[in-house]
Protein backbone atom coordinates (compact mmCIF):
# COMPACT_ATOMS: atom_id res chain seq x y z
CA UNK A 1 0.00 0.00 0.00
CA UNK A 2 1.45 2.96 -0.66
CA UNK A 3 1.61 6.54 0.69
CA UNK A 4 -0.95 8.22 -1.82
CA UNK A 5 -1.82 5.16 -4.43
CA UNK A 6 -4.41 2.66 -2.08
CA UNK A 7 -6.16 -0.52 -3.28
CA UNK A 8 -8.58 1.52 -4.97
CA UNK A 9 -6.54 4.86 -6.57
CA UNK A 10 -5.18 8.17 -5.15
CA UNK A 11 -8.15 9.32 -3.01
CA UNK A 12 -9.03 12.07 -0.62
CA UNK A 13 -10.92 15.04 0.44
CA UNK A 14 -11.17 17.02 -2.92
CA UNK A 15 -8.10 19.98 -1.79
CA UNK A 16 -7.43 18.75 0.57
CA UNK A 17 -6.00 15.02 0.71
CA UNK A 18 -5.90 14.88 -3.36
CA UNK A 19 -5.10 18.72 -4.77
CA UNK A 20 -5.32 20.30 -8.34
CA UNK A 21 -1.76 20.55 -8.13
CA UNK A 22 -1.32 16.53 -7.25
CA UNK A 23 -3.66 15.80 -10.32
CA UNK A 24 -1.00 18.08 -12.49
CA UNK A 25 1.91 16.58 -10.95
CA UNK A 26 0.25 13.24 -11.96
CA UNK A 27 -0.64 13.88 -15.32
CA UNK A 28 2.95 15.56 -16.07
CA UNK A 29 4.60 12.09 -14.64
CA UNK A 30 2.34 10.17 -16.89
CA UNK A 31 2.73 12.03 -19.99
CA UNK A 32 6.64 12.02 -19.12
CA UNK A 33 6.10 8.34 -18.32
CA UNK A 34 4.79 6.86 -21.24
CA UNK A 35 5.77 9.18 -24.04
CA UNK A 36 8.90 7.66 -23.63
CA UNK A 37 7.25 4.39 -24.25
CA UNK A 38 5.55 5.56 -27.16
CA UNK A 39 6.50 9.25 -28.73
CA UNK A 40 2.73 9.11 -30.08
CA UNK A 41 1.36 8.58 -26.75
CA UNK A 42 -2.22 8.98 -25.71
CA UNK A 43 -3.84 8.99 -22.77
CA UNK A 44 -7.81 8.99 -22.27
CA UNK A 45 -9.28 10.64 -19.59
CA UNK A 46 -13.13 10.28 -17.66
CA UNK A 47 -14.66 11.71 -14.83
CA UNK A 48 -17.90 11.50 -12.86
CA UNK A 49 -20.29 14.32 -11.95
CA UNK A 50 -18.31 15.77 -8.81
CA UNK A 51 -18.33 19.40 -9.35
CA UNK A 52 -14.33 18.56 -8.62
CA UNK A 53 -13.76 16.05 -11.32
CA UNK A 54 -14.06 19.16 -13.63
CA UNK A 55 -11.19 20.72 -11.61
CA UNK A 56 -9.13 17.42 -11.53
CA UNK A 57 -9.88 16.62 -15.30
CA UNK A 58 -8.29 20.25 -16.64
CA UNK A 59 -5.18 19.99 -14.07
CA UNK A 60 -4.46 16.29 -15.40
CA UNK A 61 -5.28 17.11 -19.07
CA UNK A 62 -2.48 20.29 -18.83
CA UNK A 63 0.34 17.99 -16.90
CA UNK A 64 -0.23 15.17 -19.31
CA UNK A 65 -0.04 18.19 -22.64
CA UNK A 66 2.67 19.90 -20.74
CA UNK A 67 5.02 17.10 -21.52
CA UNK A 68 3.93 16.56 -24.84
CA UNK A 69 1.61 13.60 -24.35
CA UNK A 70 -2.07 13.73 -25.89
CA UNK A 71 -5.19 13.72 -23.57
CA UNK A 72 -8.48 12.71 -25.22
CA UNK A 73 -11.25 13.55 -22.88
CA UNK A 74 -14.40 11.50 -22.39
CA UNK A 75 -15.69 13.88 -20.27
CA UNK A 76 -18.32 12.46 -17.66
CA UNK A 77 -18.47 8.45 -17.99
CA UNK A 78 -17.79 5.53 -16.63
CA UNK A 79 -14.65 3.57 -14.87
CA UNK A 80 -15.78 0.55 -17.21
CA UNK A 81 -15.72 2.45 -20.64
CA UNK A 82 -12.14 3.76 -20.00
CA UNK A 83 -11.15 0.39 -19.37
CA UNK A 84 -13.05 -0.64 -22.22
CA UNK A 85 -11.68 2.57 -24.45
CA UNK A 86 -7.98 1.96 -23.46
CA UNK A 87 -7.79 -1.71 -24.73
CA UNK A 88 -10.00 -1.60 -27.48
CA UNK A 89 -8.50 1.55 -29.22
CA UNK A 90 -4.84 1.59 -28.45
CA UNK A 91 -4.27 4.33 -25.99
CA UNK A 92 -1.13 4.31 -23.78
CA UNK A 93 -3.26 4.58 -20.37
CA UNK A 94 -6.60 5.38 -19.06
CA UNK A 95 -7.51 7.85 -15.93
CA UNK A 96 -10.85 7.69 -14.50
CA UNK A 97 -11.62 10.96 -11.84
CA UNK A 98 -13.87 9.38 -9.50
CA UNK A 99 -13.95 8.69 -5.49
CA UNK A 100 -16.00 5.53 -6.57
CA UNK A 101 -19.21 5.56 -3.88
CA UNK A 102 -17.80 7.86 -1.54
CA UNK A 103 -19.51 11.10 -1.13
CA UNK A 104 -19.48 14.51 -3.09
CA UNK A 105 -16.67 16.17 -1.42
CA UNK A 106 -14.18 13.21 -1.77
CA UNK A 107 -12.66 12.58 -4.90
CA UNK A 108 -9.90 9.93 -6.60
CA UNK A 109 -7.65 9.31 -9.64
CA UNK A 110 -8.26 6.14 -11.03
CA UNK A 111 -5.31 4.64 -13.76
CA UNK A 112 -5.79 1.95 -16.52
CA UNK A 113 -3.08 0.37 -18.15
CA UNK A 114 -3.53 -0.53 -21.82
CA UNK A 115 -4.72 -4.12 -21.51
CA UNK A 116 -7.89 -2.20 -19.72
CA UNK A 117 -6.56 -3.50 -16.03
CA UNK A 118 -5.31 -1.55 -13.10
CA UNK A 119 -2.20 0.31 -13.53
CA UNK A 120 0.83 -1.74 -11.86
CA UNK A 121 2.23 -0.79 -8.88
CA UNK A 122 5.89 -0.60 -10.24
CA UNK A 123 4.54 2.82 -11.72
CA UNK A 124 2.31 4.05 -9.16
CA UNK A 125 5.41 3.86 -6.75
CA UNK A 126 7.31 5.97 -9.20
CA UNK A 127 4.23 8.67 -9.39
CA UNK A 128 4.53 8.46 -5.45
CA UNK A 129 8.56 9.43 -5.48
CA UNK A 130 7.83 11.82 -8.11
CA UNK A 131 5.50 13.72 -5.94
CA UNK A 132 7.48 13.58 -2.89
CA UNK A 133 10.38 15.34 -4.81
CA UNK A 134 12.74 11.91 -4.65
CA UNK A 135 12.71 11.87 -9.00
CA UNK A 136 14.04 14.68 -10.60
CA UNK A 137 11.88 17.64 -11.82
CA UNK A 138 10.42 16.97 -15.45
CA UNK A 139 11.19 19.35 -17.93
CA UNK A 140 8.17 20.84 -20.06
CA UNK A 141 7.57 20.53 -23.73
CA UNK A 142 7.91 23.67 -25.99
CA UNK A 143 6.31 24.94 -29.19
CA UNK A 144 5.13 22.14 -31.61
CA UNK A 145 6.22 19.31 -29.10
CA UNK A 146 3.39 20.45 -26.08
CA UNK A 147 0.72 17.85 -26.70
CA UNK A 148 -3.02 18.06 -27.79
CA UNK A 149 -5.93 18.11 -25.87
CA UNK A 150 -8.54 16.28 -27.68
CA UNK A 151 -13.01 15.93 -27.13
CA UNK A 152 -13.52 12.16 -27.51
CA UNK A 153 -17.03 11.74 -27.06
CA UNK A 154 -16.84 8.97 -29.85
CA UNK A 155 -15.17 6.53 -27.56
CA UNK A 156 -17.85 6.83 -25.27
CA UNK A 157 -20.45 6.07 -27.61
CA UNK A 158 -18.79 3.30 -28.90
CA UNK A 159 -18.78 1.58 -25.22
CA UNK A 160 -22.56 2.25 -25.52
CA UNK A 161 -22.87 0.68 -28.61
CA UNK A 162 -20.83 -2.63 -27.47
CA UNK A 163 -22.68 -2.91 -24.02
CA UNK A 164 -25.98 -3.09 -26.47
CA UNK A 165 -24.55 -5.75 -28.50
CA UNK A 166 -23.80 -8.13 -25.55
CA UNK A 167 -27.74 -9.50 -24.62
CA UNK A 168 -28.54 -12.40 -26.58
CA UNK A 169 -32.17 -11.32 -25.78
CA UNK A 170 -34.73 -8.74 -26.27
CA UNK A 171 -35.73 -6.83 -23.04
CA UNK A 172 -39.14 -5.78 -24.39
CA UNK A 173 -42.23 -5.65 -22.12
CA UNK A 174 -39.66 -5.80 -18.72
CA UNK A 175 -40.15 -2.76 -16.52
CA UNK A 176 -36.88 -2.09 -15.05
CA UNK A 177 -35.93 0.64 -12.82
CA UNK A 178 -32.61 2.16 -12.63
CA UNK A 179 -30.84 4.10 -9.61
CA UNK A 180 -28.45 5.93 -11.50
CA UNK A 181 -26.52 7.30 -8.31
CA UNK A 182 -26.14 10.44 -9.53
CA UNK A 183 -23.39 9.74 -10.97
CA UNK A 184 -21.21 8.83 -14.46
CA UNK A 185 -24.57 6.08 -15.80
CA UNK A 186 -26.91 8.66 -16.27
CA UNK A 187 -26.03 9.17 -19.95
CA UNK A 188 -25.12 5.48 -20.36
CA UNK A 189 -27.58 3.14 -18.89
CA UNK A 190 -31.28 4.28 -19.86
CA UNK A 191 -30.46 4.56 -23.27
CA UNK A 192 -28.72 1.32 -23.32
CA UNK A 193 -31.67 -0.61 -21.58
CA UNK A 194 -33.85 1.26 -24.16
CA UNK A 195 -32.37 0.41 -27.18
CA UNK A 196 -32.72 -3.48 -25.75
CA UNK A 197 -36.61 -2.96 -25.66
CA UNK A 198 -37.15 -2.48 -22.03
CA UNK A 199 -39.15 -0.18 -20.46
CA UNK A 200 -36.80 1.83 -18.37
CA UNK A 201 -37.73 4.16 -15.67
CA UNK A 202 -34.70 5.88 -13.36
CA UNK A 203 -34.33 7.70 -10.28
CA UNK A 204 -31.53 10.09 -9.28
CA UNK A 205 -30.42 10.67 -12.65
CA UNK A 206 -29.96 14.81 -11.86
CA UNK A 207 -26.15 15.38 -10.76
CA UNK A 208 -25.38 18.60 -9.52
CA UNK A 209 -22.04 18.55 -9.00
CA UNK A 210 -22.85 17.41 -4.80
CA UNK A 211 -25.28 15.01 -5.21
CA UNK A 212 -23.61 11.84 -6.21
CA UNK A 213 -24.34 9.01 -4.14
CA UNK A 214 -26.20 11.03 -1.69
CA UNK A 215 -28.80 8.90 -0.25
CA UNK A 216 -28.76 6.72 -3.47
CA UNK A 217 -27.14 4.30 -5.59
CA UNK A 218 -25.61 0.61 -4.95
CA UNK A 219 -24.45 2.13 -1.08
CA UNK A 220 -27.89 3.35 -0.33
CA UNK A 221 -30.25 0.36 -1.88
CA UNK A 222 -33.48 1.11 0.18
CA UNK A 223 -34.94 4.35 -2.64
CA UNK A 224 -34.82 1.54 -5.66
CA UNK A 225 -36.30 -1.43 -3.13
CA UNK A 226 -39.26 1.01 -2.46
CA UNK A 227 -39.61 2.00 -6.25
CA UNK A 228 -39.93 -1.25 -7.72
CA UNK A 229 -42.80 -2.62 -4.87
CA UNK A 230 -44.40 0.41 -5.39
CA UNK A 231 -44.71 1.21 -9.36
CA UNK A 232 -44.25 -2.88 -10.22
CA UNK A 233 -40.88 -2.97 -11.21
CA UNK A 234 -40.42 -6.86 -13.11
CA UNK A 235 -36.26 -5.42 -11.97
CA UNK A 236 -34.40 -2.86 -10.56
CA UNK A 237 -30.62 -2.13 -10.86
CA UNK A 238 -28.63 0.38 -8.69
CA UNK A 239 -25.03 1.50 -9.95
CA UNK A 240 -22.41 3.29 -7.60
CA UNK A 241 -20.57 6.71 -8.20
CA UNK A 242 -18.65 5.43 -11.39
CA UNK A 243 -20.93 2.81 -12.43
CA UNK A 244 -18.46 -0.08 -11.85
CA UNK A 245 -20.79 -1.69 -9.09
CA UNK A 246 -24.42 -3.60 -9.53
CA UNK A 247 -26.81 -4.26 -6.92
CA UNK A 248 -30.05 -5.05 -8.42
CA UNK A 249 -33.54 -5.78 -6.47
CA UNK A 250 -36.13 -8.64 -7.52
CA UNK A 251 -39.25 -8.07 -8.05
CA UNK A 252 -40.68 -8.79 -4.54
CA UNK A 253 -38.20 -5.74 -3.44
CA UNK A 254 -35.24 -8.55 -1.84
CA UNK A 255 -31.78 -7.44 -2.44
CA UNK A 256 -29.48 -8.98 -4.60
CA UNK A 257 -26.27 -8.27 -3.52
CA UNK A 258 -22.42 -9.44 -5.64
CA UNK A 259 -22.84 -12.82 -3.93
CA UNK A 260 -26.33 -13.71 -5.18
CA UNK A 261 -25.42 -12.22 -8.73
CA UNK A 262 -21.96 -14.83 -8.55
CA UNK A 263 -24.55 -17.56 -7.80
CA UNK A 264 -26.94 -16.96 -10.36
CA UNK A 265 -24.61 -15.88 -13.34
CA UNK A 266 -21.83 -18.98 -11.89
CA UNK A 267 -24.76 -21.54 -12.11
CA UNK A 268 -26.07 -19.73 -15.31
CA UNK A 269 -22.33 -20.41 -17.02
CA UNK A 270 -21.79 -23.62 -16.05
CA UNK A 271 -25.09 -25.13 -16.90
CA UNK A 272 -24.16 -23.62 -20.10
CA UNK A 273 -20.77 -25.05 -20.35
CA UNK A 274 -19.28 -21.67 -20.63
CA UNK A 275 -17.84 -21.05 -16.68
CA UNK A 276 -13.80 -21.83 -17.39
CA UNK A 277 -13.03 -24.93 -15.37
CA UNK A 278 -15.84 -24.54 -13.01
CA UNK A 279 -14.61 -21.91 -10.97
CA UNK A 280 -16.08 -18.79 -9.56
CA UNK A 281 -13.50 -16.10 -8.10
CA UNK A 282 -14.59 -14.36 -4.89
CA UNK A 283 -12.96 -12.33 -2.29
CA UNK A 284 -12.84 -13.35 1.66
CA UNK A 285 -16.16 -11.11 2.34
CA UNK A 286 -18.55 -13.30 0.14
CA UNK A 287 -21.15 -15.03 2.10
CA UNK A 288 -20.30 -18.77 3.55
CA UNK A 289 -24.02 -19.74 2.47
CA UNK A 290 -22.70 -18.98 -1.71
CA UNK A 291 -19.69 -21.53 -1.07
CA UNK A 292 -22.19 -24.22 0.26
CA UNK A 293 -24.30 -23.40 -2.79
CA UNK A 294 -21.33 -23.73 -5.11
CA UNK A 295 -19.92 -27.15 -3.36
CA UNK A 296 -24.05 -28.50 -4.12
CA UNK A 297 -23.43 -27.11 -8.21
CA UNK A 298 -19.86 -28.25 -8.35
CA UNK A 299 -18.83 -25.26 -8.85
CA UNK A 300 -15.49 -24.43 -7.46
CA UNK A 301 -13.91 -20.94 -6.36
CA UNK A 302 -10.95 -18.97 -5.55
CA UNK A 303 -10.76 -16.73 -2.73
CA UNK A 304 -8.63 -13.37 -2.79
CA UNK A 305 -7.84 -10.38 -1.10
CA UNK A 306 -10.90 -7.38 -1.15
CA UNK A 307 -10.25 -5.48 -3.79
CA UNK A 308 -11.51 -6.27 -7.74
CA UNK A 309 -7.90 -5.51 -8.78
CA UNK A 310 -7.24 -8.42 -6.36
CA UNK A 311 -10.49 -10.68 -8.09
CA UNK A 312 -9.35 -9.23 -11.84
CA UNK A 313 -5.31 -10.52 -10.99
CA UNK A 314 -6.95 -14.14 -10.02
CA UNK A 315 -8.97 -14.66 -13.15
CA UNK A 316 -6.42 -13.38 -15.72
CA UNK A 317 -3.37 -15.64 -14.41
CA UNK A 318 -5.79 -18.82 -14.42
CA UNK A 319 -8.08 -17.84 -17.40
CA UNK A 320 -11.11 -18.28 -15.64
CA UNK A 321 -14.07 -16.45 -16.99
CA UNK A 322 -16.28 -15.32 -13.91
CA UNK A 323 -15.35 -12.92 -10.36
CA UNK A 324 -16.73 -10.52 -8.00
CA UNK A 325 -17.19 -8.72 -4.74
CA UNK A 326 -20.22 -8.53 -2.11
CA UNK A 327 -20.19 -5.05 -3.15
CA UNK A 328 -21.44 -5.72 -6.53
CA UNK A 329 -18.29 -5.48 -8.45
CA UNK A 330 -18.32 -8.42 -10.82
CA UNK A 331 -15.77 -9.44 -13.83
CA UNK A 332 -17.27 -10.82 -16.55
CA UNK A 333 -13.99 -11.72 -18.51
CA UNK A 334 -14.71 -12.56 -21.67
CA UNK A 335 -16.73 -8.85 -21.67
CA UNK A 336 -14.19 -6.86 -19.78
CA UNK A 337 -11.21 -6.74 -17.24
CA UNK A 338 -12.52 -4.79 -14.60
CA UNK A 339 -16.26 -4.56 -12.78
CA UNK A 340 -18.85 -2.90 -14.72
CA UNK A 341 -22.23 -2.16 -13.58
CA UNK A 342 -24.31 -1.76 -16.35
CA UNK A 343 -22.74 -4.83 -17.67
CA UNK A 344 -23.61 -7.17 -14.87
CA UNK A 345 -27.06 -5.83 -15.03
CA UNK A 346 -27.68 -6.65 -18.62
CA UNK A 347 -25.80 -10.40 -18.06
CA UNK A 348 -28.43 -10.65 -15.25
CA UNK A 349 -31.56 -10.07 -17.62
CA UNK A 350 -30.00 -12.01 -19.86
CA UNK A 351 -30.09 -14.70 -17.61
CA UNK A 352 -33.45 -14.22 -16.35
CA UNK A 353 -35.33 -13.88 -19.67
CA UNK A 354 -33.83 -16.73 -21.49
CA UNK A 355 -34.51 -18.89 -18.04
CA UNK A 356 -38.10 -17.64 -18.92
CA UNK A 357 -37.62 -16.83 -14.85
CA UNK A 358 -38.29 -13.82 -12.54
CA UNK A 359 -35.08 -12.83 -10.12
CA UNK A 360 -36.87 -13.85 -7.44
CA UNK A 361 -36.77 -17.75 -8.39
CA UNK A 362 -33.34 -17.28 -9.16
CA UNK A 363 -32.11 -16.87 -5.79
CA UNK A 364 -34.68 -19.10 -4.02
CA UNK A 365 -32.54 -22.01 -3.17
CA UNK A 366 -29.61 -19.74 -2.23
CA UNK A 367 -29.80 -19.11 1.69
CA UNK A 368 -27.16 -17.43 2.76
CA UNK A 369 -25.83 -16.56 6.75
CA UNK A 370 -26.59 -13.68 8.60
CA UNK A 371 -23.31 -11.69 8.46
CA UNK A 372 -22.00 -8.89 10.79
CA UNK A 373 -18.91 -6.61 10.19
CA UNK A 374 -17.85 -4.24 12.94
CA UNK A 375 -15.34 -1.37 11.72
CA UNK A 376 -12.78 -0.63 15.06
CA UNK A 377 -11.17 2.18 15.00
CA UNK A 378 -7.28 1.41 16.18
CA UNK A 379 -4.52 3.93 16.95
CA UNK A 380 -2.23 1.34 15.37
CA UNK A 381 -3.51 -1.46 12.92
CA UNK A 382 -0.44 -3.27 12.47
CA UNK A 383 0.67 -3.77 16.28
CA UNK A 384 -3.60 -4.63 17.22
CA UNK A 385 -3.81 -7.06 14.42
CA UNK A 386 0.03 -8.46 16.11
CA UNK A 387 -1.03 -8.41 19.87
CA UNK A 388 -1.00 -12.10 20.65
CA UNK A 389 -4.62 -12.23 23.34
CA UNK A 390 -6.47 -10.15 20.74
CA UNK A 391 -5.38 -13.10 17.90
CA UNK A 392 -5.68 -15.79 21.06
CA UNK A 393 -9.03 -14.63 20.90
CA UNK A 394 -9.50 -14.34 17.30
CA UNK A 395 -8.21 -18.04 17.06
CA UNK A 396 -10.95 -19.12 19.88
CA UNK A 397 -13.29 -17.84 17.71
CA UNK A 398 -12.50 -19.79 14.42
CA UNK A 399 -12.48 -23.46 16.96
CA UNK A 400 -16.27 -22.06 17.76
CA UNK A 401 -17.62 -21.62 14.86
CA UNK A 402 -16.37 -24.71 13.33
CA UNK A 403 -17.72 -25.35 9.94
CA UNK A 404 -20.93 -23.86 10.57
CA UNK A 405 -19.94 -20.27 10.85
CA UNK A 406 -16.75 -18.09 9.87
CA UNK A 407 -14.62 -15.21 11.31
CA UNK A 408 -12.54 -12.42 8.68
CA UNK A 409 -10.32 -10.23 11.42
CA UNK A 410 -8.05 -7.20 8.96
CA UNK A 411 -6.59 -4.54 8.79
CA UNK A 412 -8.42 -1.75 6.80
CA UNK A 413 -6.32 -1.01 3.13
CA UNK A 414 -7.06 3.00 3.51
CA UNK A 415 -7.76 3.70 6.91
CA UNK A 416 -6.38 3.01 10.60
CA UNK A 417 -9.59 0.55 11.09
CA UNK A 418 -9.23 -3.32 11.82
CA UNK A 419 -12.25 -4.99 10.46
CA UNK A 420 -14.45 -7.73 12.08
CA UNK A 421 -16.79 -10.07 10.01
CA UNK A 422 -18.44 -13.18 11.63
CA UNK A 423 -20.62 -15.31 9.75
CA UNK A 424 -23.30 -17.98 11.94
CA UNK A 425 -26.52 -19.76 11.52
CA UNK A 426 -28.16 -16.22 13.85
CA UNK A 427 -26.90 -12.96 14.42
CA UNK A 428 -27.09 -12.98 17.78
CA UNK A 429 -23.95 -15.21 17.54
CA UNK A 430 -22.16 -13.15 15.18
CA UNK A 431 -22.55 -10.48 17.77
CA UNK A 432 -21.61 -12.23 20.51
CA UNK A 433 -18.04 -13.32 18.72
CA UNK A 434 -17.54 -9.57 16.99
CA UNK A 435 -17.90 -8.61 21.26
CA UNK A 436 -14.99 -10.32 22.58
CA UNK A 437 -12.97 -9.90 19.87
CA UNK A 438 -13.86 -6.13 20.01
CA UNK A 439 -13.44 -6.44 23.84
CA UNK A 440 -10.09 -7.35 23.59
CA UNK A 441 -8.83 -4.55 21.72
CA UNK A 442 -10.60 -2.80 23.84
CA UNK A 443 -8.71 -3.42 27.31
CA UNK A 444 -5.26 -3.59 25.47
CA UNK A 445 -5.71 0.13 24.54
CA UNK A 446 -5.26 -0.47 20.62
CA UNK A 447 -8.69 1.73 20.48
CA UNK A 448 -8.49 5.85 19.26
Amino acid sequence: MGKYFGTDGFRGEANIGLTADHAFKVGKFLGYYFKKKNKNCRIVIGKDTRRSSYMFEYAIAAGITSTGADAYLLHVTSTPSISYVVRTEQFDLGVMISASHNPYYDNGIKLINSSGEKLEESVTDLIEDYLDGKIEEIPFATKTDIGRTVDYFAGRNRYIGYLISIPMNSFKDKKVALDLANGSAFQIAKGVFDALGAETYVINNSPNGSNINDNAGSTHIEGLKNYVIEHGMDIGFAYDGDADRCIAVDEKGNIVDGDKILYICGKALKEEGKLKKDTVVTTVMSNLGLYKAFDKLGIKYEKTDVGDKNVQAVISKNDYSLGGEQSGHIIFAKHANTGDGVLTSLKLMDVIISKKTTLSEMTKELELFPQVLKNVAVKDKVKCMEDTDVKSVAENVVKELGDDGRLVFRASGTESVVRIMVEAKDKALCDKHIKKIEDMIIKKGHTI
